[in-house]
């Protein structure tokens, strides 16, 4: 996913589905310069996780 995309998704108030590897997650931030987004998995209480956004997919 593009970072322009992910940083509108932050913002935007609607419910946006994204996914990572087929699992559902939400985006919790974003460092623009490094390209990594911090995720936690929907519905679950799991940790938190940083991974590139080149992973995320808008569903």
């Amino acid at each position: 996913m593009k970072m322009e995309r992910v940083l509108e998704i932050l913002q935007s108030e609607k419910d946006i589905p994204v996914h990572y590897k087929g699992v559902p997650i939400w985006i919790e931030g974003v460092d623009k310069n490094s390209c990594l987004a911090t995720i936690q998995a929907r519905g679950t209480h799991d940790e938190s996780r940083v991974l590139s956004i080149d992973g995320l997919e808008e569903i």
